[in-house]
């Protein structure tokens, strides 16, 4: 029997209503699609022309004025929401005035609510709180630890927040569920790896997204929320040290740099990273930096791969800090793994040292340190 909580598989909550405002007066419209890579489309034969995403801006396409809708991939394979906060701004936010934003973690965040909901409410209040005339949609898809008869928790626990923020959200993983009940589909047949869709399963994916925005767009528009001041009153946040103010920052922004040089990846195997490679890279005991950061968390963004060893951290010249990062996939490729550093509670200047070991995982083939990106809140 179809659970109860399958069959809401659709919470309209607030709507789109300047999304569809704007397609009522025929303006163009910016789409942004951010997640992992389910929506950077994983598991498609073509993922600019088969995943979920890329025939969900063909439907746009179809439904309106081509040449007036613009869409936005800002899916990275193996990302939670904590990083989508911190890349919201660069990789979205930073391209002009976007009109909706899809966003889709429930698969890759863990099992720590509140680090999930940091990140979730972080993406939302950055958001409103720099575009107040973005609509946001929460997207929620398949994989087996969500495919079960009661709410899963990453969903339970997203949903908190799409709830509190009055954001729309579609539960592709329960309506799944729903159609398995009924042997309408096989989830093997939909998704080998049992979790990133083939091009079958990216389809339904999709006609689930153009099932629900039929509806939304058909809805009455709340002319107060469209024609209101473009300012929104966020309300308390649900977790104080919430990623609203989370920002990757070019490593350039380090300073003392010793021992460092800079590189790219080119014939290196590479997974998760769509963007540019340009890195710092230390191999050396005497390799080291520093940056300054104003807020509550500090950190780095690695690119990590077969001969990634150990590095350290220390803040305002106390003790350093050991970070080990190798793990199985560094076997396999580079690819980017951020870690965060708690900084005390009070907002205040704060100086970030990282240095090299020399010291690595046994299995790995050196003692690299390679330094993407920076991090803040």
């Amino acid at each position: 029997m179809t659970s109860s909580w399958a069959n809401q598989w659709v919470n309209h909550r607030g709507g789109l209503p300047h999304f569809k405002e704007k397609l009522l007066r025929d303006e163009p419209i910016v789409v942004a699609f951010i997640g992992g890579s389910i929506t950077e489309g994983a598991g498609a034969s073509d993922l600019t022309t088969t995943s979920w995403r890329a025939l969900t801006e063909r439907y746009l396409k179809q439904q309106f004025t081509a040449d007036k809708v613009r869409c936005i991939n800002a899916g990275v394979g193996g990302t939670t929401s904590t990083f989508g906060a911190h890349r919201l701004h660069e990789h979205v936010l930073s391209q002009g005035e976007i009109d909706l934003l899809f966003v889709e973690f429930s698969v890759n965040d863990g099992l720590d609510r509140d680090e999930s909901i940091r990140g979730m409410e972080g993406i939302v209040r950055q958001c409103r709180r720099l575009s107040p005339r973005t609509d946001i949609c929460y997207i929620y898809t398949a994989a087996d630890k969500n495919l079960t008869e009661h709410v899963p928790f990453n969903i339970a626990v997203h949903e908190e927040v799409a709830s509190y923020y009055d954001i729309p959200s579609v539960n592709f993983a329960a309506r799944v569920y729903s159609l398995m009940q009924t042997d309408e589909v096989q989830w093997d047949d939909l998704a080998s790896d049992r979790v990133h869709p083939n091009d079958s399963g990216h389809a339904l994916y999709a006609a689930f997204v153009r099932e629900y925005l039929d509806e939304a767009l058909g809805a009455k528009v709340d002319t107060h929320a469209v024609n209101g001041d473009a300012a929104v009153l966020l309300p308390q946040p649900m977790d104080p040290n919430n990623y609203e103010y989370a920002a990757m920052l070019e490593v350039d922004f380090a300073t003392s740099l010793e021992g460092f040089v800079w590189k790219e990846l080119s014939s290196e195997p590479l997974m998760n990273w769509r963007y540019d490679t340009r890195h710092l890279y230390a191999d050396t005991l005497d390799g080291s930096l520093s940056f300054t950061v104003e807020g509550q968390y500090a950190g780095v963004l690695l690119l990590c791969g077969p001969d990634s060893g150990i590095f350290e951290y220390a803040i305002d010249g106390e003790p350093f800090q050991a970070i080990q990062l190798f793990d199985d996939w560094c076997l396999k490729a580079y690819r980017p793994i951020m870690t965060l550093f708690p900084l005390p509670e009070d907002r205040q200047s704060r100086r970030i040292t990282i240095r090299h070991t020399g010291r690595k995982d046994e299995r790995s083939t050196g003692t690299s340190l390679r330094i993407l990106k920076l991090f803040s809140n």
